[in-house]
């Protein structure tokens, strides 16, 4: 006789258990077990239940290769999914083997598992395995396939009060007021300081949209600022050109945004602008904008705003170009390049990758709840009657500025030394965003590398993983629209290849996502700051604006409410949050895996330390990149 030991292992989420019965059949390379059902000291409906079961079978197995696990009603009992999160089999000769299990079952459900170490296509030494694998794959593609964007259901959260109010604020405490229903040290900093210029500048360091500015040069030929017009913003006897050739110019250029279509009310579009801004480096280190022009093409009715213009004129400049800095940051930034981008690499990863593969095993937890945010976020951001019918650019609008940047996009712009280096911005004093991304990336990097080297050691093994090759060919064709001037790969030829590119979408789906997101309360709840709509267009001549021009432009009570709203929503740190290197679904079984995953760890509480000492420090900390408060996937 052989007996085979079996723990199983109920999830720890709510309502994961069962009373129904369940059954296992074990799979070896001489025979196989008979269906036997799972009695002794079981399961029960408790959550992280672990049940011990005894199979025993007249003959050895001999080479376990597969499990098989169904689950059947309990007689008349209501129907109840279970989850199972885990299998672990002792074998005769005392050999255990986990059974990464991590799904719901319904009744009459089956699913086959296969334990042990990772492998790639071509390890599978026995015709079961090759089957099994190429079954798993067949079902997952017949489950997840390509497709265009569909519909959903529409958001409902409102805050009271202010719905369907089309009156515009009558002062900015009036606006302070409703923005003090949720408050955090950060927000109370912007509400006080938004109409600095100072704070302004350090907004495109350490903002929710850090990825405009860049180091200047040279001045396009169409902004028509002069020496003459900035030359009292500067050092004393210093001009433009000298400043250019020392490095202290910078240049946010918002060209992508000219033209865009546009909501129309009451027969006349709103108003968008593409402005460029141009900053300076002071001598105390302070990053201050000194020219603003607010359309592509100069003219006259396209003046130049300085610092010393009327402060109602100043302001409306400023104002417009947040509000274009805004929509870009939400519609590029967050929506296409974090949670779209992710989702990409999410389905690719579920067609051609199966349960056993060790990129599997990596990545899925880097796409935990994705797709399920995603669904909502179609269902309650986009299309008629949903949040972006409430902002500037409407449906058409924002469908044109993710084809745009769709285009434009390159690889380098997604692998964080390369995107520094490129804006000449690696050493430009107090730039938080750039140090905890850079010290992110590298500990990603040297943990996707150790990694992948364990399961890669050659570059052949690379060119000859089938799977791996249809993963990246689907994410280039499908989330690159096979665009070759991008950069991004459609094979993989080489073991560092593979590396770059698995720290890429890990980067992305987690540190990415939390920079963009996770301070949207924090610094557009309030309104001014921010907006995503403006009701007035901007001022083609100086000294004509008010403080009551201001309010008339900014979004009116209905809006603002809907906007303070959703930023909340979207800022809120939830229950079931799971930090970036946290794996609580234990997937990987080999000893050199799960030390790598111990080092990963290790380093990530480091920085986390040494970035909440940083802060400790600031006026205002920059938190959104603490490896404790970024999320190992897009979920929100």
């Amino acid at each position: 006789m052989a007996e085979y030991m079996l723990e199983v292992t109920t999830g720890s989420m709510l309502h994961a258990g069962t009373f129904d019965n369940l059954y296992v059949t074990l799979i070896g390379t001489e025979r196989q077990s008979e269906r036997t059902q799972l009695t002794g000291l079981g399961l029960d409906d408790k959550t992280g239940k672990v049940g011990t079961f005894s199979v025993t079978t007249l003959f050895s197995l001999g080479c376990f290769l597969l499990l098989k696990l169904e689950k059947d009603p309990f007689h008349d009992s209501a129907e109840k999914d279970w989850y199972c999160s885990k299998i672990v089999v002792r074998t005769p000769d005392e050999t255990e083997i986990l059974f990464p299990c991590q799904r719901w079952l319904s009744s009459g459900e089956l699913v086959v598992l296969r334990g042990g170490r990772a492998t790639k296509a071509f390890e599978d030494y026995h015709p079961r395995l090759v089957d099994q694998r190429k079954k798993e794959l067949v079902q997952q593609k017949l489950m997840y396939k390509w497709d265009e964007y569909a519909e959903g259901l529409l958001l409902k959260y409102k805050l009271k009060g202010l719905q369907n109010s089309t009156e515009h604020w009558e002062s900015f405490e009036a606006m302070k007021r409703v923005s003090w229903f949720k408050r955090s040290p950060n927000s109370d900093y912007v509400l006080e300081h938004w109409k600095d210029d100072d704070f302004f500048g350090y907004q495109f360091l350490n903002g929710i949209n850090p990825y405009m500015i860049q180091r200047c040069s040279k001045l396009p030929t169409n902004f028509a600022v002069t020496e003459e017009m900035v030359k009292d913003f500067l050092a004393n006897g210093s001009s433009l050109t000298v400043e250019m050739k020392k490095g202290n110019i910078f240049i946010a250029d918002y060209k992508i945004m000219e033209g865009l279509p546009t909501k129309v009310i009451d027969g006349k579009p709103l108003p968008l602008t593409a402005p460029f801004c141009l900053l300076y480096l002071n001598p105390e280190k302070k990053l201050l904008p000194i020219a603003i022009q607010l359309h592509q093409q100069p003219s006259e009715e396209n003046p130049i705003f300085l610092p010393t213009d009327l402060e109602s004129d100043w302001l409306l400049a400023k104002i417009f170009l947040r509000h274009a800095d805004v929509l870009y940051n939400l519609l590029i930034n967050h929506l296409q390049n974090t949670h779209l981008l992710a989702e990409v690499f999410t389905i690719a990863t579920l067609r051609n990758l199966p349960t056993m593969h060790p990129l599997y095993k990596l990545l899925i937890p880097h796409h935990r709840h994705t797709i399920a945010i995603n669904l909502i976020s179609r269902g309650s951001v986009y299309g008629p009657g949903r949040f972006f019918d409430n902002t500037t650019l409407y449906t058409n609008g924002h469908v044109e500025l993710m084809k745009r940047a769709l285009s434009q996009t390159t690889y380098a712009s997604f692998c964080v030394p390369e995107n520094i280096a490129a804006r000449g911005l690696e050493s430009i004093p107090n730039f938080y965003y750039r140090d905890d991304a850079l010290m992110l990336w590298n500990i990603v990097n040297r943990f996707v590398k150790s990694m992948v080297a364990y399961y890669y050691p050659s570059d052949s093994e690379v060119s000859a993983d089938s799977e791996l090759q249809e993963w990246v060919n689907e994410i280039f064709y499908y989330g690159f629209l096979g665009n070759g001037d991008s950069g991004i790969p459609s094979s993989f030829q080489t073991v560092e290849e593979l590396i770059k590119f698995v720290t890429m979408v890990i980067f992305m789906s987690s540190a990415h996502h939390a920079s963009v997101n996770h301070a949207q309360f924090d610094f557009i709840g309030w309104i001014p700051n921010g907006p995503l709509l403006l009701h007035q267009a901007p001022p083609t001549t100086k000294g004509q604006s008010s403080m009551e021009t201001i309010l008339l432009t900014l979004p009116n009570k209905s809006l603002g409410g809907l906007y303070m709203s959703l930023m909340w929503i979207l800022s809120v740190k939830y229950d079931d949050f799971i930090p970036l290197g946290t794996y609580p679904e234990q997937r990987f079984d080999e000893p050199a895996a799960l030390s790598m995953i111990n080092d990963f760890q290790a380093e990530l509480s480091s920085l986390s330390v040494a970035i909440t000492k940083r802060n400790s420090e600031l006026e205002l900390p920059y938190f959104v990149l603490n490896p404790k408060q970024i999320e190992n996937s897009v979920t929100i």
